[in-house]
Formats: structure tokens, sequence, C-alpha cells
């Protein structure tokens, strides 16, 4: 007698390795709307975000890498080169917006000047012009929210990073030919900064996993090139201003960005995770007061970080010196930031990862009224020296230890949708710090009007101290016992 044959139809297995129902694709329903950001109870999820309850239960949300050999030498340095140079141009470009702001402001809205590149009614209104730079650099971190869930549904994330790389340089591209600040807004701030946030997330979000017992020294190397991004296009970009104007430093700009950009997406590493990346952030960690706490120092951080970094050039003028040494001073910070993140990281790796960066932040806030406000008070260049040196000193702390605190605090498991989540709450920080801080400038040409924008500033950056020791206190509490080494 024969044995009966049953056929059995066995579900779809994604690139990813999730099992979907034979009904449905992995690429059958779009992210919609940001309520995909949180994870319910009960709920389970397709890699792009969509809610599938014929998941089966036994599907491992986010395998790490420790079933794959260990990353060879090789590879480590090939991340690092790679993440390094996205860091370098995206977060260069964003902290050197502040030339672009002092040049706006002092020649590029003058009628009768060299460059009119913009009508002197644009003089007026500091808040909007700031805010075309901080368009772009909240765009950078905040656009995780969606480049996440890219990172899901597309196999190879060159593609990512080769778009972003094209619309950063298309977005320079189109801001030379404007005439209007909403047409800046919508090309060097909205465009470059969608571009800017495909090129640098697919990076950030994957280097961690190559990394270890090491993981804040190579993330301090890797976020250093912020540092030194802002150190080379700080000056370059004032020095192409005084020579050609606005027009063809933008196009300029462009295209280093568009050859650099591509360059940088063809070395993208591949994610370690050998199943999905979850996107979404689990609803029981997001309701625990880490990440509440962790969200509020995030937005309170970049909010406060980018105040110093858009006004800084324009401050310089009014203590009576030039426009180029007030680029080279933002030049000189970056320096100062870049040997500080590196430093920062091998600090971290030795006394504990939570303990630099709660020091960073107090430290930055406490400069900010020992040296900015004093030297806005009495005119003063040696105190504004002091806060330039020593703001670059320890800004560049928080910035390069984020990532590896969000590890240690919610575990690999979590780091990609608790990262992206927090991410894009630090962009929306550094969306409105600036153009507030805009506003809060007075009339006149005293560095007494500037008083107001640094009680503001202080303001930030104690309350993301604060928040940051309550997470230190709150996640000791939630592992049961309180290390000297976090």
């Amino acid at each position: 007698m024969s044995a009966a044959t049953t056929t059995i139809e066995l579900p779809a297995r994604t690139r990813s390795g999730i099992l979907l129902p034979p009904s449905q694709s992995e690429h059958d329903q779009p992210f919609a709307s940001l309520d995909f950001l949180i994870e319910r109870p009960g709920q389970r999820f397709r890699h792009d975000g969509t809610v599938d309850d014929d998941l089966p239960v036994d599907v491992p949300t986010n395998s790490t890498s420790a079933l794959l050999p260990p990353p060879t030498r090789r590879q480590q340095l090939m991340v690092l080169a790679a993440s390094f140079s996205a860091v370098f141009l995206t977060i260069g470009f964003n902290q050197s917006y502040g030339v672009f702001l002092a040049y706006y402001l002092a020649t590029g809205t003058k009628a009768d000047g060299p460059d009119p590149f913009l009508p002197p009614s644009a003089a007026d209104n500091k808040a909007l012009l700031a805010f075309v730079g901080t368009l772009g650099a909240g765009l950078t971190w905040s656009g995780s929210i969606f480049v996440n869930p890219l990172m899901a549904r597309i196999a190879d994330p060159r593609c990512l990073t080769a778009t972003g790389a094209g619309l950063i340089a298309g977005g320079y591209l189109m801001a030379s030919a404007c005439s209007q600040v909403w047409q800046l807004l919508l090309t060097q701030g909205l465009v470059y900064g969608i571009g800017s946030s495909l090129l640098y997330f697919p990076m950030l979000a994957v280097a961690p996993e190559y990394f270890d017992a090491h993981r804040g020294s190579a993330m301090g190397v890797v976020l250093s090139g912020a540092g030194l991004g802002g150190l080379t296009f700080a000056p370059l970009t004032r020095a192409l201003l005084a020579k050609v104007g606005a027009a063809w430093t933008l196009r300029a700009l462009g295209g280093i960005s568009g050859v650099l950009g591509l360059a940088i997406s063809l070395a993208t590493p591949q994610s370690r995770s050998v199943a999905r990346r979850p996107t979404l952030v689990n609803w029981a960690v997001a309701r625990k007061p880490t990440f509440i706490l962790s969200a509020l120092a995030g937005m309170s951080q970049a909010g406060g970080n980018f105040v110093p970094l858009t006004f800084l050039p324009e401050f310089t003028v009014r203590l009576g010196y030039s426009a180029t040494f007030g680029a080279s001073l933002l030049a000189i910070l970056n320096a100062v930031n870049t040997v500080s993140r590196i430093g920062f990281g091998f600090l971290a790796d030795m006394t504990g990862r939570q303990n630099t960066l709660i020091l960073s932040v107090l430290a930055s806030s406490a400069v900010v009224v020992a040296f900015w406000l004093n030297a806005a008070w009495e005119t003063s260049s040696g105190m504004w020296i002091a806060f330039v040196v020593s703001y670059g000193v320890f800004s560049g702390g928080y910035n390069s230890l984020f990532p590896t605190t969000v590890v240690d605090i919610f575990g690999t498991q979590a780091y990609a949708s608790v990262n992206g989540f927090l991410y894009f709450v630090r962009g929306l920080g550094a969306l409105w710090g600036s153009p507030v801080g805009g506003t809060l400038v007075e009339d006149g040409a005293e560095t007494q009007a500037y008083v107001s924008v640094i009680w503001y500033d202080f303001a930030l950056l104690l309350a993301s101290s604060i928040a940051v020791i309550l997470v230190r206190l709150f996640d000791a509490k939630d592992k049961g016992h309180f290390k000297l080494k976090a």
C-alpha cells in the first residue's frame, strides 16, 4: 500500500529570514504614518513595519551577529573609513552653516554690495535664515525614522546612500539658483537634509555591529569625522564665499559632495544582523523611564548644541573681528572637537560610557555660562576664545557616545529601533534649537544682544544633563544593581 502524499505550502521566506503568509509579499504595504514607530503588545510586524497577525510567534525579532564569524580587521577598518567619511561630509556641512549665515546677513543681503544673493529684507529675519541650516541638520537625524524602515525593505544599502549623495549634490546645485529665503529652505534645507539622512544613517546604524569590546573608541573615531568635516568645510566655505560669491560656492560644494558621496556609497557596509532589523520601538521599552528620559536628553542636547555652532561666526563679528576670523574660530572648535570625540571614546571604554556622557553634557552647559556669558557681558575676546576651545572639547562627548549608550541601556536587539527613534527626536531638537535662538537675539550690534540666547542655550544643555543623570539611575534600577563603571 502506498503512502499518501500531502503537499504543504510553506510561507514565503523573505531576505531577512521572516516567514510571511503565502498570500502576502514583503512589499505589499508601505508604511503610511508615524503609527509604525511604536509596537503594541500582541502585535507582530513584517520587517517593513506593517502589522502581520499571522507572523509565527517563534520568529526572532532581531538575531544579532553572534551566529556569524567575527568581523576581520580589514572589515572593521573599511567600516571605520566609510562611516568616518559619511560623518565627515554630512555633519561637517551641518556644522559649517554658520559661515553661510554670517555671509547672508553681512554681505548676501546688501543690495549695493558685491554679492546681492538675497533681498535686503532677508536680513531682518535671523530665525528664518538660521532655520535653513537647522532644517538640513535636523533632517540628517530625524530622517532616520523613515530611513530605518527603508533599510529593512531594500536589500542593498548602497541604493540608499547613493540616492542620498545625489540629493545632497542636487540640493546645493539648486540652491545656487535661488534668490529668496523660502527657496533656500527647500533646497539647501529640505532636499539637502533628506539626502544627508540617506547617506548618514545607513552607515551609523550598522557601524556598531562590527565592534564589541572597543565599541566606544571605534564610534569615537567614526564620529570624529564631524569635527574634521567642520574644520575642513568652514574655512573652505568662507574662502569660496569671499572669492566667488554664494552661488558659485554652492555649486562647488555640490560638486564636492557628489563625488565624495558617491565614493562613500560604494563602500556602504552590510548589516551583520542575520534576521530582520526591527523598525518598531517595543511598547514595553517605550514606556520605560530610561527611554523617555533618553528622548528628552537627546532633543535638549541637539537643540542646545547647534546654537553656538550656528551663531559663532556672527557673534565673532560683533566682537569686532572679521567674518574670516569667525570662520577660523569655527574651524578651531571643530578641530578640537575631532580630537575630543576620539578621546571621549577611549575614556568611555575605561570609565564607563554613561559616566563619560554625563561628564560631557554637564561640562558643556557649564562653559556656556562660565565663558560665553562673560564674553557677551564684557565684550571679551579672551573669554570668547576660551569658550570656543572648551566647548569644542566637551560637546564632542555626547555626540560620540550616544549610539554606544543606546546599546548598553536597551541591548542589541532593540538597538535599531530605539536608535532610529532617538535620532528622530534629536533631529527635532536640532530643527528648533537655533531658530528659537535667532528670535531671542535683541536689536543692536552689541554682544549683549546675545545674553538671552546664551541663557536659553544653557537651559537646554542643563535639561539634557539632568535627563542623562536620571537615565543612569533608572538604568541601574532596571538592571537591579548600580555599577560605578557604566
